[in-house]
């Protein structure tokens, strides 16, 4: 019997993950923002042609399994990378980016193969900076990467996990379904920017563990969406681990204010007790505006994090009614 298994990440610019000095071309329009990739991945391919992501990295694996053992496996998948497209006037300029070569390795046990691989590149545009230890100036720009790992077992059970990844641009999980399944936590933008060449990358010396988080709802991305593009422009709030957000029993004029989280984990805490958290994409705080106006959870960031906050009567009450209905569910 043969068993097969994949696993796929996406790698995107979201809106406001540049700063600094790099957020300039962004801010004057040569440089772009992506949209947010699909709910489902069913043709990469055809997304990778319509140059609809900066990198993938697509896993596969299979094993044959003969009476209950393993007498056989193989691994497959490669990594696929975008062009980097830049705005000069009224004219596009298309620069291919580079892409490092894929690195694969197979780890055999009692019953299970891991497979792990790691693809990624850079974009094709220099970019000077000073950065962390020798040669302390890089030209070239920095590399982006993503490190899965499928594990394929004899009685059929698949396991998957992003096991490392940069800091920065954000990066999608999608399941052997093409279900999109986890998305990376946080954005470090900085410390990619300025330590993310091949010394410090998996083609050098050491990987970046990742910080993982489940995925919001589509009723939650079209929210997002909605909050993203309306007419006013919004400055996002940014917490340090371990500043509270909103605190359990508030009320008044502020209680009314729903957020769009933008980057980082955010504990939601009732009573003192963490009872969950939510990441990128995610609503929160709508309860109160629904309710009698009292915040009814602590949220405090668990990482660095970055929140958009907009008034509860700007957006549907009956898409918030949903997203706590839902909320309470889980």
């Amino acid at each position: 019997m043969r068993i097969e298994a994949s696993v796929t990440s996406i790698s995107w610019i979201p809106s406001e993950a540049v700063e600094g000095l790099p957020r300039l071309p962004f801010t004057f329009g040569v440089a772009h923002y992506d949209d947010p990739p699909p709910d489902r991945v069913d043709h990469l391919e055809t997304m990778h042609r319509a140059d609809l992501f900066r990198e993938a990295n697509e896993l596969r694996g299979w094993i044959e399994v003969d009476d209950g053992k393993i007498v056989d496996y193989g691994h497959a998948g490669r990594g696929r990378i975008g062009l980097t497209r830049l705005r000069l006037g009224p004219k596009e300029l298309a620069v291919p980016a580079v892409a490092m070569p894929t690195l694969q390795d197979t780890e055999v046990g009692d019953g299970w193969v891991r497979f792990t691989q790691t693809a990624g590149g850079r974009t094709g545009v220099p970019a000077p900076r000073s950065v962390r230890g020798k040669p302390y100036v890089q030209l070239n720009s920095a590399i982006a990467w993503t490190t899965l790992a499928v594990t394929i077992h004899a009685n059929e059970k698949i396991e998957h996990e992003l096991v490392g990844a940069s800091t920065f641009p954000r990066h999608w999980i999608y399941d052997g379904s093409g279900a999109l399944v986890q998305k990376s936590g946080v954005i470090d933008f900085d410390k990619w920017y300025r330590e993310a060449h091949e010394q410090n990358t998996p083609w050098g010396s050491e990987d970046s563990p990742a910080v993982v988080t489940a995925v919001e709802s589509a009723l939650e991305r079209d929210l997002s969406l909605e909050i993203m593009r309306g007419g006013d422009k919004r400055t996002p709030d940014r917490l340090r681990a371990g500043d509270v957000l909103v605190e359990q029993g508030d009320a008044g004029e502020e209680s009314s204010v729903v957020y769009l989280v933008l980057d980082g984990v955010l504990e939601v805490v009732v009573d003192g007790e963490v009872v969950g958290e939510v990441g990128p994409g995610a609503i929160v705080g709508e309860r109160a505006g629904l309710e009698d106006g009292m915040r009814t959870a602590s949220l405090r960031a668990k990482t660095p994090a970055k929140v958009i906050g907009v008034r509860a009567e700007e957006l549907s009450r009956e898409a918030l009614e949903q997203v706590a209905a839902a909320r309470s569910s889980e």
